[in-house]
């Protein structure tokens, strides 16, 4: 799974310029699924993202995680994050997961998630406007095949 994690102070999803989900504080991921992707990288995703240390403690260093600071996530699908660009001008999207097993894990990961964490998410497979307000600016890219 690559994973685009955004601290935001607010974000939201809109498809077909109706809000279908939105947050405050809390964390944007844009969750894209690969074709070698299992269960197990779900849990090891969801572990990092509600432990990561990336919200500011009382002195301004990021000590907190989305846990401590009861985060809200807004989880949008993002089959784009595996687009390979080093042929032509125009991305290939081959090195994403099939769209039903992609399904399946993106839900998966969102329940998981849920289980710790208020979880948002947008439609998947739909053209989705999201928005935000991205805080710091932090953002941090995660992939579980690249975990060393």
């Amino acid at each position: 799974m690559r994973i685009v994690i955004q601290r935001v102070k607010q974000a939201q999803v809109s498809v077909e310029q109706e809000v279908i989900a939105a947050i405050g504080q809390g964390l944007l991921l844009l969750v894209g699924v690969g074709p070698k992707d299992t269960a197990e990288d779900v849990h090891y995703a969801v572990n990092k993202i509600r432990q990561m240390r990336i919200f500011s403690d009382e002195a301004g260093k990021m000590n907190r995680s989305a846990a401590d600071v009861s985060a809200s996530i807004l989880s949008v699908s993002q089959f784009t994050l595996f687009a390979n660009t080093k042929k032509g001008n125009r991305p290939s999207f081959t090195g994403a997961a099939p769209a039903q097993k992609a399904q399946e894990l993106y839900e998966f990961f969102n329940e998981e998630l849920a289980r710790h964490l208020p979880v948002a998410r947008g439609q998947f497979g739909a053209d989705m406007q999201v928005s935000l307000v991205n805080d710091g600016p932090v953002t941090i890219i995660l992939d579980t095949q690249d975990n060393a």
